[in-house]
């Protein structure tokens, strides 16, 4: 059987057809697999997700495989040394956010109890599932991606908008 993909897979890049056949649209509920989707759609921004998805290993090295508690501790030099690492997105406020993003991250994990009860409220713990007839159909941004991002800017998060915070399932 044939598995539907949306058309904005090209299938010949094998690891972007594993990425929506296995992750895209699937629910999360792990707080290291949530951090790191943080950071890696705050990398995105303004970006392709290819170009962020084709880095992901460096984004994996640079950020101690997406330990919130060991990014938040970076200092400034290690920070600024991966100015010059090539295998991640060179941009100082993109690096930089990783770590004020960690530290809130890890904030919001002490007030909810995991980030993953946090994120889930705002969906009230159900995942949307939007029946759309194309991917051009689907929103780019909703009433819950809205509050949501207004709610991480005003904790101080940066590369938390609202279309990368769209909280959504086609």
């Amino acid at each position: 059987m044939l598995k539907k993909r949306c058309e904005w897979v090209p299938l010949d890049k094998a690891d972007y057809v594993a990425y929506h056949d296995n992750e895209w649209g699937v629910p999360l509920y792990d707080d290291n697999k949530h951090f790191e989707i943080l950071i890696l759609e705050g990398a995105q921004a303004g970006l392709s997700w290819y170009t962020i998805l084709k880095r992901r290993e460096g984004y994996r090295k640079a950020f101690e495989s997406f330990d919130p508690i060991k990014v938040a501790a970076m200092s400034d030099s290690y920070l600024e040394s991966l100015m010059v690492n090539s295998d991640i997105i060179r941009n100082r406020l993109k690096i930089y956010s990783t770590r004020r993003n960690a530290r809130i991250f890890l904030k919001i994990q002490e007030e909810y109890g995991t980030f993953n009860a946090y994120v889930w409220a705002f969906v009230e713990g159900k995942p949307i599932i939007n029946y759309l007839q194309t991917s051009k159909d689907t929103p780019a941004k909703t009433s819950e991606s809205d509050a949501l991002s207004k709610d991480l800017k005003k904790r101080g998060m940066n590369f938390v908008g609202t279309t990368i915070m769209r909280i959504c399932k086609q």
